[in-house]
Parts: structure tokens; sequence; C-alpha cells
């Protein structure tokens, strides 16, 4: 009797000091309050109550940086939010060295990010938002190395701009809009000035070719079926010399 209340003894404390570790978990084992060591991913046994574990998740974290506001280096008040994203590479440090690795990743990134940004004037944070991005990361990675964490990414994800400013911009882009329209105008009126230059002068060399533009217009104007009467600029001065003739033999008599 006494051997299978032993049997069972053995048995209950077998079973509440077996552990199961996934994949992506360690366990981090403290004996009589001291580290002895990290186990791996799979069926392990904890000697309770002389032996603690903690476990401790390797797999990669998204942390929402919360929106705030910054001032940037030209005086411009935004509002910023970001995401990073970190993963723990070493289980004891994680554990032993910070006591809760992702408030204090969170902390030490919103600061980062106000300081960061701070140093950038507002055109040079949208346009090389992929630049500051890296700086951030690499301030926040050397903050974290000690606590057993290494950050991957960090994203600018959001920028609030004041009202007014908003505005401002809207009518730099429509002027600059503006100036680009009145570039390509001005430069289609030159080539076109020069072409007609061009044919102007072909024109003056060939004078031939006056009279076959001028019976190709009139060929186009005759297919829309209309009445325009047209006299040819040769026509008219054919009259005028006639004129001037007819006025030269009236005073002669």
């Amino acid at each position: 009797m006494i051997l299978i209340f032993l049997g069972a003894l053995v048995i209950f404390y077998a079973l509440i000091s077996l552990r199961v570790l996934k994949q992506y978990e360690r366990g981090v084992v403290f004996t009589l309050g001291r580290f002895t060591g990290v186990r791996d991913a799979g069926l392990r046994l904890i000697f309770v109550p002389f032996q603690q574990m903690v476990r401790v998740s390797l797999r990669t974290v998204t942390m929402q940086i919360p929106s705030q506001k910054i001032i940037t280096k030209d005086n411009v008040s935004i509002d910023i939010a970001a995401v990073a994203y970190y993963h723990i590479t070493n289980p004891e440090s994680a554990v032993i060295v910070i006591e809760n690795v992702y408030n204090a990743i969170n902390q030490i990134s919103q600061t980062t990010v106000r300081n960061v940004v701070g140093r950038f004037s507002l055109d040079q944070l949208l346009s090389d938002t992929s630049s500051i991005n890296d700086q951030i990361k690499d301030v926040i990675d050397k903050h974290t190395e000690p606590w057993g964490t290494q950050v991957t990414a960090v994203e600018i994800k959001d920028i609030q701009l004041p009202d007014n400013m908003q505005r401002a911009m809207a009518r730099e882009a429509e002027a600059e809009r503006e100036r680009r329209a009145k570039i390509v105008g001005a430069e289609g009126e030159f080539q076109a000035a020069v072409k007609l230059g061009q044919a102007a002068d072909i024109i003056a060399q060939h004078p031939v070719a006056l009279q076959l533009r001028t019976l190709q217009t009139m060929a186009e104007i005759s297919a829309e079926k209309n009445s325009t009467i047209i006299f040819p600029a040769q026509f008219m001065t054919t009259v005028r010399e006639a004129l001037t003739q007819v006025l030269k033999d009236s005073e002669t008599k």
C-alpha cells in the first residue's frame, strides 16, 4: 500500500514538473534563485519548487510607438506615429537584465523618435524618411542590445501637419504646377516659332511652294461643303496691278 502511494506521489510530482516549450519559446531556469541555464523547445522537467522557469518568446514583436508632438528643426509642430519591430536574441539577458522588455523598448523608442526627428527640417523629414528610419533604428538598437534584444526595423507610418501648414503646402504645390505649365507652354511656342521661321525661309527660296500651300488650303476648305469664297493672294495682287494700270491710262488721256 505504501509503495502504491509513493508511486502515485512520484507520478503526480513528475506531472506537475513537466513543462512543454514551443518551437518559438525558450525557458530561463532558476535553481534556488540562481540562473542555471536556458532550456530549448520540447518536453522539459523542472524540479519544483526548487526550480522556476520563465518562458521567453523569440518571435518578432510589432510595437506601436504612440503619436507624439515633435518640433522640427525649422520650428514646425507635427504629430508623428511610428512602429518598431524587435525580437529577443538572448533570453538570459532579457529576463535578468531588464524587468519588462516591451515597456522599456516602448519608452526608449518614443524618446529616440522625438530626439532624432527634431534634428531635421520638415522638408528633409518628408523627402528622406527612409534614412531617418534607419537612424532611429540604430539608436534604439544600441540601447536595447544589453537587454538581449535586436531592433530589426523602425518605420514612421504617419505624419500629421497643422492645418495652416497643409494649406501653405497646397498653395506651393499649385504654384509649382502653374510654373511648370507656363514653362511647357513657352517652350512649345518657341519651338513653333522656330519651325515657322524655317518654313518661311524655305518658302522664300521657293515661291512656288506658297502657291502649292494655297491650293492645299483651298482643297481642305472646299471639302467641308461651305460657301466660302477664297481670293488667293496672287489674284488680289493682279487686281491691284490692273487698277493701277487703268488709273495711269486715264491720267495719260
